[in-house]
């Protein structure tokens, strides 16, 4: 009942026609069960003395007629996964999609691309392929069963006493299938999920992996997951191995034990011979979904390890949202006394934030690294909602937007590019699907992409590759311009934008990022201070705090503040040059 239960959610808008299927399914396997049960009528009309052939033609059309009525509904059955299998894999991985883009990013970036790799790949599969029909073939083999031992016991309650002790011995040895199984295949997804994680860091890294000789048979991190998901698969087919053939091997002894004690009841005239047969025909029904059931039930363990993956995923709850209809009118951010802690850390990494980013001015957020700023950043496009304090946007608390509302006035540009594995064109449109090319190629002129692309055959149609391996940094990070100037938002944050370039890149970017910026509301984390010189206001965060705010001039101007001595270190870093001891003779 509990897998049924998830497969009934996991359906979906389907579930209607799931639970009319398995309606379906229970009748169709009780006609069967009925067809089964007028083997005792038939034999004993043709073992009476003398035979009553009249009667026993009756029932044999009562058979027939079960047998047809089995099979039209069965053929109904199948009718799910005909027309609707295809639905609910469509549907179920459109609802994990909805549910990871609702989902609270904190609470998303503690998923490994992996994990959710497997969720919405293997996991989905697996999930609606007992959806389809395993829901089916596990009513057949709990109602054939249950059935044909009723009917047992109903013929002599000494042959019912054998099934039910049976029964007494079957019970705990299923607990321990269920309980291994289990746990076994919810080890062997935890192991699936890590190793396509380290899967795709290996392709993805692929290159550092070579330079320090850990690729191949040499892979270390790779080799470690792949033995871990080995072991986790040998350790669940052997603990569930013994439990397994001891179900089955007592199905074996209780259809034994059945015709030995029916046989012991014909020889003292308790039980007829005809009676015996179909108690021997109905044992040989009874045992074969019994002993299917013994194998089957480590499948329907792996079905509920898949579908409660699933249900993982999409029983998280979103962030929430009042439902106000409110949209800013004005684009000025403000911090109002934030705190704010991750999941798990008892130390908040912001504490009493207060700050006010005016409309179209420029606010740079330095400091050293792991001082608070990223978070911040991340607060504004509501990552995750401070515990105490308020972030507004236009004056309007951000927790009452829409995340698409909110979103669609923010532009991003992060020090660590991605870019889709497609062309030119198609990676600038990011910002804004509808654009015409007209369009796209302006915003790659106003980020200096033009400058690069002329040079290549395709131009704007060139394919970047994967995550934009066939560009440079500084190419990328004009792609990632180009996108945000196109999408033209109200506000854009910088993560960082130039850190990891050099000179020469990030000359071109600064261009770039100049023309982006132009009447926007910015937010810019900066790690060269020489890049920020010229905004409106700095704030100098450190251990969470804003220690120090105002503008380049008033910041230099007090030699022992936390701005000054960070530039001096700056400016003397941009003066330092290798000791001569260092230099190579060759050089």
């Amino acid at each position: 009942m509990r897998i049924l239960r998830l497969m009934v959610k996991a359906a979906g808008p389907f579930g209607p026609q799931f639970r009319a299927t398995l309606r379906v399914s229970a009748i169709a396997t009780l006609v069967q069960a009925a067809a089964y049960v007028t083997f005792i009528p038939l034999l004993i009309e043709l073992c009476a003395e003398p035979a009553r052939t009249d009667r026993a033609w009756l029932w044999v059309g009562v058979l027939a007629a079960l047998v047809i009525a089995e099979a039209a509904l069965r053929i109904r059955e199948m009718g799910f996964t005909y027309d609707y299998w295809h639905l609910v894999t469509e549907d179920v991985r459109l609802r994990l999609g909805e549910s990871l883009r609702g989902m609270p990013p904190q609470e998303l970036s503690k998923r490994a691309a992996g994990d959710l790799t497997t969720v919405v790949g293997s996991n989905v599969t697996s999930a609606t392929a007992a959806i389809s029909s395993l829901s089916a073939l596990f009513i057949k083999l709990v109602t054939v069963p249950a059935v044909l031992g009723i009917i047992v016991l109903v013929v002599d309650w000494r042959l019912g006493a054998v099934v039910l002790i049976a029964i007494g011995v079957a019970a705990p040895l299923v607990g321990v299938v269920r309980s291994r199984s289990g746990t076994g295949f919810r080890d062997i997804d935890a192991a699936d999920a890590r190793a396509a994680d380290r899967i795709v860091e290996y392709v993805q890294g692929l290159a550092v992996f070579k330079a320090t000789g850990q690729a191949g048979a040499d892979a270390p991190r790779l080799n470690a997951v792949l033995a871990e998901q080995h072991h986790a698969q040998a350790s669940a087919n052997r603990s569930a191995s013994i439990p397994v053939a001891a179900l089955q091997l007592l199905v074996q002894i209780t259809v034994v034990a059945l015709v030995a004690v029916g046989a012991a009841l014909m020889l003292g005239t308790s039980l007829s011979l005809p009676l015996l047969v179909a108690v021997a025909v109905t044992a040989a029904r009874f045992a074969e979904p019994v002993a299917l059931a013994a194998t089957m039930t480590r499948l329907f363990e792996m079905s509920e390890a898949a579908l409660s993956r699933i249900d993982d995923v999409l029983s998280v709850e979103p962030l929430p949202t009042a439902e106000t209809g409110a949209r800013p009118r004005s684009f000025a951010i403000e911090f109002d006394n934030v705190a704010f802690a991750y999941d798990g850390h008892a130390e908040p990494t912001l504490d009493g934030i207060d700050f006010t980013v005016p409309e179209r001015s420029m606010t740079a957020l330095v400091g050293p690294s792991g001082s608070g700023k990223t978070t911040i950043t991340k607060l504004i496009t509501r990552f995750a909602d401070p515990q105490s304090g308020m972030v507004t946007l236009g004056g309007i608390d951000i927790s009452t937007l829409a995340p698409t509302e909110l979103l669609r006035h923010i532009a991003v540009v992060f020090q660590d590019v991605y870019l889709f594995d497609d062309t030119i064109r198609a990676n600038i449109a990011m910002g804004r699907p509808d654009a015409s090319d007209a369009d796209i190629e302006a915003a790659a002129r106003a980020a200096n992409v033009d400058t690069f692309v002329r040079r290549w055959p395709d131009g704007y149609d060139t394919r970047v590759g994967e995550i934009g391996a066939a560009l440079s940094g500084g190419e990328r990070q004009r792609i990632s311009i180009a996108r945000a100037i196109l999408k033209d938002a109200p506000v854009v944050l910088l993560d960082e934008p130039t850190a990891a370039l050099d000179t020469e890149s990030e000359v071109v970017v600064q261009e770039a990022i100049s023309a982006l910026v132009k009447g926007k509301t910015v937010v810019v984390i900066a790690h060269r201070l020489s890049t920020i010189v010229g905004a409106d206001q700095i704030l100098v965060v450190d251990d969470g705090r804003i220690v120090q705010r105002g503008a380049h001039g008033e910041l230099i101007a007090d030699p022992d503040g936390r701005y000054a001595r960070m530039w001096r270190a700056q400016s003397e870093a941009r003066h330092w040059h290798a000791p001569a001891s260092a230099v190579s003779p060759m050089a």
